[in-house]
Order: C-alpha cells, then sequence, then structure tokens
C-alpha cells in the first residue's frame, strides 16, 4: 500500500477541554511538540490513529489544512467548536448570562 499524497497520523485529546484534539504524524509521535503546547493541553490521550487522505474530509477542518500544518510545524490543533447559542442561551443552562 502506498501512502503518496496521504499522511498517516495519530489524533489525541486533551484532558483538560473538550473537543480540543491533537494531529501528530505517526511516525514522530509527541516527542517533538512545543513544551507549553503539552502544557496548555495536558497529558495527551492517544483516541486513534488514521490516514488521512485530501479526497477524503474531516468533520470539523479542511483535510488539506490539517495535513499542510502536520507537514509544517509538526501538529494541529483542533479547537472545540463554539457553543451552540440557542443551547447556551436556553432557560436553565448554568452558565446562562443573568440578566439584572
Amino acid at each position: 500500500m502506498t501512502l503518496e499524497g496521504k499522511l498517516f497520523c495519530s489524533i489525541y485529546k486533551s484532558p483538560r477541554r473538550d473537543g480540543m484534539y491533537l494531529y501528530v504524524e505517526r511516525a514522530k509521535g509527541l516527542k517533538d511538540l512545543p513544551e507549553a503546547l503539552i502544557n496548555q493541553f495536558g497529558a495527551p490521550r492517544h483516541v486513534t490513529d488514521m490516514i488521512l487522505d485530501p479526497r477524503r474530509p474531516l468533520a470539523r477542518a479542511g483535510v488539506d489544512e490539517v495535513m499542510a500544518r502536520i507537514r509544517e510545524q509538526g501538529f494541529y490543533l483542533q479547537m472545540p467548536p463554539p457553543p451552540d447559542e440557542d443551547l447556551y442561551l436556553a432557560e436553565g443552562h448554568p452558565d446562562r448570562p443573568r440578566h439584572a
């Protein structure tokens, strides 16, 4: 099997923030990541390995951007999606803004 034009990566989940994921090249792993990133991310928890292919889209990020970032900086950091405004403003939500 050839990986020409593709990228074999590992995906890690942050224990500190729901929805935050770190994509790295599988062969390199976590060894060359900036210390500041790991301090913010927390101890990475392995989720899965996958082959990124420009012809197969990802759910929350552009596959071309993810592959480019991994190749250029050694990782891609996927941030959590913004909160659903309707849910956030719903009656009973614990973080709903209180109006005087």
